[in-house]
């Protein structure tokens, strides 16, 4: 065997003992996005998709980079579940369509007060009552899982605003970092309890039951709460997402 085919095989082998060194990194990140998500979600199929993630870190791993194997590694085992989720979306239309809906009269209700739109208030505008209210915040809540990083606030994808002309990577880049002010700059105003919902289940990644503890509530309304961050930021980001 020539120096460059050891080499080859070499490289070969270490990619190998990544992965297998790895693998429970995958089943660890499964496990921990399980609790976030409805019970249709299958285990097996966020760890397939996981084991595709870790492949892939695998072979365009760059120690030069400065980050660790696993912490590259988890991002893109992460992010390849997230993916799966959202290409198999099993959210009925009805959800969206209702999430649309709330959206648009909180943005109605805060353009005309200048102020937080309330339960109440959102509720009367849309003729149902709060019980109701709530029961689409729930829904809306559980509908998807997106990361902020990389999704657009409805759960669908990231807003494309030159889907339809030829990619100009600089000004794509330009606009998904717009885009990441925009809502860093919304969530911050957010009301108070919303915005620390926010920062407990993305930046510090507890769940709804963790996040229940902390704040001395039922998981029930950390639910809601987290559902009325969602919309308000969906309200406020419409020239955002095409809304």
């Amino acid at each position: 065997m020539n120096g460059a085919a050891m080499y080859a095989s070499t490289l070969e082998n270490e990619k190998e003992d990544l992965v297998t060194k790895h693998a429970p990194l995958v089943k660890r990140i499964a496990y921990h996005l399980m609790s976030r998500l409805p019970p249709s979600v299958q285990a097996d199929d966020l760890i397939q998709a996981g084991m595709i993630g870790l492949l892939e870190a695998s072979r365009n791993y760059d120690a030069s980079q400065g980050a660790s194997f696993e912490t590259y590694a988890g991002i893109r085992i992460r992010g390849s579940m997230l993916d799966e989720i959202r290409r198999t979306d099993w959210t009925p239309r009805s959800v969206h369509r209702k999430a649309r809906q709330v959206a648009e009269a909180v943005r109605s209700i805060e353009n005309e007060h200048g102020r937080d739109a309330r339960d109440a208030e959102v509720a009367e505008k849309l003729d149902i009552s709060l019980h109701d209210y709530h029961r689409i915040l729930q829904d809306s809540t559980g509908c998807r899982v997106f990361s902020i990083d990389d999704a657009g606030i409805n759960g669908d994808e990231p807003p494309q605003p030159i889907a339809d002309e030829p990619r100009n990577e600089p000004l794509d880049s330009l606009q998904k970092t717009d885009f990441k002010s925009a809502l860093a700059l919304t969530i911050s105003g957010l009301p108070e309890r919303e915005r620390l919902v926010m920062a407990m289940y993305y930046d510090e990644e507890l769940n709804l039951r963790e996040i229940g503890e902390v704040l001395g509530v039922s998981e029930s309304r950390v639910c809601q709460i987290h559902g009325q961050a969602l919309i308000r930021l969906r309200s406020r980001m419409g020239e955002w997402i095409g809304e």
